[in-house]
């Protein structure tokens, strides 16, 4: 997830001013952390949040397949002794068939989630860097260079551009009733807490441990 995000925000940083960068000479130089300015913003805040409540029910779903397979591992293991042959084998079957749904589920989930919290990055992404563009060029800078993408060892604070770029966002891009609305940087995923841990291709879903063997 971190990797794909940080691509993102890559890509947008080499819209960062491409103007200034090259060809003006000398400037002022500033610094900003994409990543968390979106997330602060009145449409991040919410963006996020309604991202966060549309997946709340796939989650409880998630949940609550995976109670299921625990309590069927639960009954194999302490019962391993008493049920029969063929109960087992029902058991068993039982088990890899819920884990089969639940990983079909979790990589359904992950993936539609992934696909609206990547829109949403990109969406006020490209209008946040118009927002730099704009204040850059008004202001004098040179260079303003995403601190989350490039080491910087020092930087001070009256370059950091970060808390600027955040407000004049929102003067541009309104957000009607967003007052109530939470300061998430970005959503968690639809995700339980895992059994054993599964692949992760945008975020984090489990995957339930293997069923114990009969």
């Amino acid at each position: 997830m971190r990797s794909r995000f940080s691509m993102m925000i890559a890509l947008l940083g080499f819209l960062v001013c491409p103007g200034l960068i090259f060809g003006q000479g000398a400037g002022k130089i500033g610094v900003i952390n994409i990543q968390e300015a979106i997330g602060s913003t009145q449409e991040g805040r919410k963006a996020f949040a309604d991202i966060q409540k549309k997946y709340a029910p796939r989650q409880q779903e998630l949940q609550r397949q995976q109670q299921e397979i625990q309590a069927l591992q639960d009954q194999l293991q302490k019962q391993a002794t008493t049920l029969s042959d063929e109960e087992q084998r029902r058991l068993s079957r039982d088990l890899e068939e819920k884990q089969k749904v639940f990983k079909r589920t979790s990589e359904d989930a992950n993936a539609d989630f992934a696909g609206d919290r990547d829109d949403t990055i990109r969406r006020i992404g490209q209008k946040m860097v118009r927002v730099i563009n704009d204040y850059a060029q008004q202001n004098g800078y040179a260079l303003i260079l995403d601190d989350a993408q490039i080491p910087i060892y020092f930087a001070a604070r009256d370059i950091d551009l970060t808390e600027e770029i955040v407000k004049r966002y929102d003067a541009a891009n309104p957000v009607a009733d967003a007052g109530g609305v939470g300061t998430p940087a970005a959503p968690s995923a639809p995700a339980t807490r895992p059994a054993a841990s599964s692949p992760k291709p945008a975020a984090t879903i489990p995957k339930p441990a293997d069923k114990p063997k009969p």
